[in-house]
């Protein structure tokens, strides 16, 4: 009987509600299932850590994290009291230093929930984006000259280089050709970026090469973004850029109905360091406190870090007790255009999770 070491870190604003729903779950899964072990160890780090100790995160997080088998985040960030490129720095610091290169977002069109697409039926939309997750337009690299003067100059190189392109492609068609459609879409901007994209078009269609089962295309940037929304159907699995990826997934979770539906895995492959679960709505500042926001995209999450712990049953438990709630109707938040509160939520998930396992 293994013991999986969770490192849980709540972070800003919502994250600390949702988070707490997700680990009341876990909690309850444990007692459910005799095997299941969880060693949740909680992590105050985040904003109001900053403000205390002028940082978001001690200097040896990595470090401390690397004891754990995966990491439950809750959401980083609050502008109107810490800049937001202090704030994600340390979270794109944390994706970089373990290595987490795939960021793997689901987005299916769950029963219940209402997608603002006209006549989609549920798991009629249903399809993954993998975004590269470590370097590209994120990487970090550039500076600024002469500041606050008329010949202020500011310079953001994106970083791509042939081991991370070819790794996270190989990624994503290793990913495509375990689901039943087989089809992958690498999307860039390679008509007008001459460099990073056309190189990136390259590499891909190498890899494609050792993939002769999946069906292969590139599509530009602009024209995913209008296909998301006019054709979803059309999409399996979907792999891009770091900057890319951030904004189809946005798009990818308002069609399926919600960001608070939207979780999220930032996977190291090679599992020598932990991958992390997250849900993708960030901290939302402007609803933080009120006990409004909806904890499904926090315990969505949580099932998917047990899945890739290895602990698929009780994984299938979280999902289907999150989707009986969604198909029920009667706990609904109000991004879903119910009035239950986080708490009300989380706990009709835990009630069918319960009642699953006495049945």
């Amino acid at each position: 009987m293994a013991t999986h070491r969770i490192a849980v870190i709540p972070g800003d604003g919502i994250g600390k509600e949702v988070i707490a729903e997700g680990a009341k779950v876990l909690r309850a899964l444990e007692r459910l299932e005799p095997h299941l072990r969880l060693r949740l160890t909680r992590f105050a780090w985040g904003c109001d850590w900053y403000r205390k100790h002028g940082e978001v995160m001690p200097a040896d997080c990595l470090e401390v994290l690397a004891r754990f088998d995966a990491i439950y985040l809750g959401a980083i960030g609050d502008p109107a009291n810490v800049p937001d490129t202090i704030a994600q720095h340390a979270l794109l610091n944390l994706r970089k230093g373990l290595d987490q290169y795939a960021c793997v977002r689901p987005a299916l069109l769950l029963p219940g929930v209402r997608s603002p697409l006209a006549g989609q039926a549920p798991g009629a939309i249903d399809f993954i984006v993998v975004r590269e997750n470590t370097e590209g337009e994120y990487a970090g690299t550039g500076g600024r000259l002469y500041r606050g003067t008329p010949k202020e100059v500011a310079v953001q190189t994106s970083i791509f280089t042939r081991a991370g392109t070819e790794r996270i492609i190989r990624y994503a068609f290793a990913l495509a050709g375990r689901r039943k459609r087989r089809r992958l879409t690498s999307v860039t901007k390679s008509n007008v970026q001459q460099y990073s994209m056309v190189f990136w078009d390259e590499v891909f269609w190498a890899v494609a090469r050792e993939f002769p089962d999946v069906q292969a295309e590139s599509m530009l940037a602009d024209a995913a973004c209008m296909n998301f929304v006019r054709a979803p159907e059309r999409f399996d699995v979907v792999v891009a850029s770091n900057q890319f990826g951030d904004i189809l997934t946005d798009i990818a979770a308002a069609i399926v109905g919600s960001l608070g539906l939207a979780p999220s895995a930032n996977i190291n492959p090679s599992r020598a360091l932990p991958s992390m679960f997250e849900p993708v709505h960030g901290s939302a500042p402007d609803i933080a406190g009120q006990g409004i926001a909806n904890p499904l995209a926090a315990i969505l999450a949580a099932e998917m870090m047990l899945d890739f712990l290895g602990e698929r049953r009780g994984a299938r438990r979280i999902r289907r007790a999150a989707m009986a709630v969604l198909a029920e109707g009667k706990a609904l938040p109000a991004d879903l255009g119910g009035q239950a509160r986080t708490a009300e939520v989380g706990a009709a998930v835990l009630h069918h999770l319960r009642e699953a396992g006495r049945a």
